[in-house]
């Protein structure tokens, strides 16, 4: 592994790690470690803060997650919800009830975020196309205004602040996408968890993003793509799902985008954030996290984060 030169600490930068660092998808999936064994392991590796991921993976009793993380040295940054508001107000009573139940979680947990991540427009493991992957303009205006009520009304209610994550496969993804989304938006109400891997695996620029809407930036997802094995996927039209699994998400510094430039243009937004690392593995082997793990977090040390 090359090891990046020592450079000034990231003192504004926290960084974590997620259950999807260790192959974790689903609420429950006998091809995922343990909760208790991710707990274990995610503290091993020598991180104190992490996601929920999930919900139903982590235990969502409160006083159990509590203890069980407490003991081991952890605290929670967030929550993650998955949402379809481009389809304008008929979704929003099962969007609030989804919702609302991990946002309950996420406070009690004493964490202060919300990831959002937009629906899927194919399947995920399928390719099958559920929907166009370009919005019309009342579907834009339709997730603009869905996603400022619900930033607002979770702010209200729970006290957290909604980041909306763009993905691959969503209709939030590309510079162009992204741009759009965030001009729509009212800052007040709707931040951003720019998640480097997901963004360049669209044809996105992470440091020309943070440069260009610094105050958006809520929250990161750390992770990089193999350059390689994302020709082949975008050759191939493989949905986001089989990608993972063919390793387009690699452990830096193998791929791409380069961290230190990404964590550096963070560092001089000059505001605390959390760096979340999530490479995406589902499903992999039982004893590969770990190692991969102790090795990224060694590696964002010698970064200076």
């Amino acid at each position: 592994m090359t090891h990046p030169s020592p450079a000034a600490p990231l003192d504004r930068i926290r960084v974590g790690s997620a259950p999807d660092s260790w192959g974790v998808w689903f609420p429950d999936d006998p091809r995922q470690p343990p909760w208790r064994r991710f707990l274990d392991e995610v503290a091993d590796a020598g991180y104190e803060w992490i996601e929920l991921g999930p919900y139903g993976y982590l235990p969502t009793d409160p006083a159990v997650l509590t203890e069980e993380t407490a003991r081991r040295g952890l605290k929670v940054t967030a929550g993650t919800v998955f949402t379809a508001l481009h389809h304008g107000p008929a979704v929003w009573e099962d969007t609030w009830r989804q919702v609302s139940r991990v946002a309950a979680l996420t406070r009690a947990m004493g964490a202060a975020h919300l990831v959002v991540i937009p629906a899927f427009w194919r399947d995920d493991k399928t390719a099958e196309v559920l929907e166009p992957p370009e919005l019309t303009a009342a579907q834009w205006r339709d997730l603009a205004a869905g996603t400022e009520r619900l930033g607002r009304r979770v702010r209200e209610e729970f006290g957290l602040r909604i980041v909306v994550h763009p993905h691959a496969d969503t209709h939030i993804d590309t510079e162009e996408h992204v741009a759009r989304f965030l001009d729509a938006t009212d800052p007040s109400a709707v931040a951003l968890c720019l998640d480097t891997g997901h963004y360049a695996y669209c044809g996105g620029d992470s440091v020309r993003l943070i440069e260009t809407y610094g105050e958006r930036i809520g929250y990161l997802h750390l992770k990089q793509v193999d350059p390689a094995v994302l020709a082949d996927v975008v050759a191939r039209r493989l949905p986001f799902g089989p990608a993972v699994a063919r390793g387009v998400m690699c452990e830096p510094p193998l791929g791409v985008p380069e961290l230190p430039p990404v964590l550096h243009a963070a560092q001089r937004l000059g505001v605390d954030l959390f760096a979340i690392v999530e490479q995406d593995m589902y499903p992999c082997p039982p004893d590969r996290p770990l190692p991969i793990a102790r090795r990224t977090r060694r590696y964002l040390r010698g970064c200076g984060a």
